[in-house]
């Protein structure tokens, strides 16, 4: 008999967000791994993905905007660029107390900001980045392939400065994408990613994406296609 298929992240009408910010961040020993509320939050296997994320949000120097810390391993590369300020938001306590642990040890200033971003983001002003980076994990199964867009539309634009660049993921979005309604990646994020971000403002010319090869653990809850997808979207 074949195993039977792994159960989806999200139950239906599965909500993690009261629970989310005061849930313990289960790193674990080896720090490999991160889950809350039993949810896989990321993995180490996923570095040099996101390493191509901070480097296209840290491409233009300046200020950078990353939301979601998670292992600090987009950050720690944020770091290493010739930037000048990082500002991360972070909703959970744990993961929180972590990015606190690290910020002062890091060569450029870290501004850490408490919250979930719909709570933080509003505060922030316009035109105040150069660069942004999203990878925040979704809270609810019904914002489960959405969430991003909602803080592309209600922010990302307007906190870019003029040719600032978003960079963003959601790959517990789009593993579930690639495994039930796609086998090409450039396909899947023009018909599900592209719309959103020309509803946001941003232009079509100025959308680009690059793909690279990237075999996930076999033992991996989210994501088992073998390529990831890296945007980088530029404000006009």
């Amino acid at each position: 008999m074949s195993a039977p298929a792994a159960a989806p992240i999200f139950a239906p009408g599965e909500n993690c967000s009261p629970a989310w910010g005061a849930a313990p961040a289960a790193y674990d020993a080896e720090d490999t791994h991160l889950q809350i509320l039993g949810k896989p939050v990321m993995e180490r296997w996923e570095t040099p993905y996101m390493h191509a994320l901070a480097a296209a949000a840290a491409s233009r120097g300046g200020r950078v905007l990353e939301v979601g810390f998670g292992m600090a391993i987009a950050a720690s590369r944020v770091q290493e660029a010739p930037i000048e300020e990082h500002w991360v938001i972070e909703c959970n306590d744990g993961v929180f107390q972590r990015l606190q642990d690290w910020a002062p040890r890091q060569p450029h200033k870290v501004v850490p900001l408490k919250g979930l971003w719909e709570e933080v983001a509003p505060t922030l002003p316009d035109g105040h980045f150069d660069g942004i980076l999203y990878d925040t994990y979704p809270l609810s199964e019904d914002t489960w392939h959405t969430h991003q867009f909602n803080f592309i539309k209600d922010h990302a634009f307007r906190l870019l400065k003029s040719g600032g660049v978003l960079t963003y993921c959601n790959l517990t979005s789009w593993g579930e994408l690639m495994k039930t309604k796609y086998s090409d990646i450039t396909t899947m994020f023009e018909e599900t990613q592209v719309p959103a971000l020309l509803d946001a403002g941003f232009l079509r010319e100025d959308i680009r994406t690059e793909v690279m090869v990237l075999t996930p653990p076999a033992d991996c809850r989210y994501y088992a296609f073998p390529q990831m997808i890296t945007p980088m979207v530029t404000k006009r």
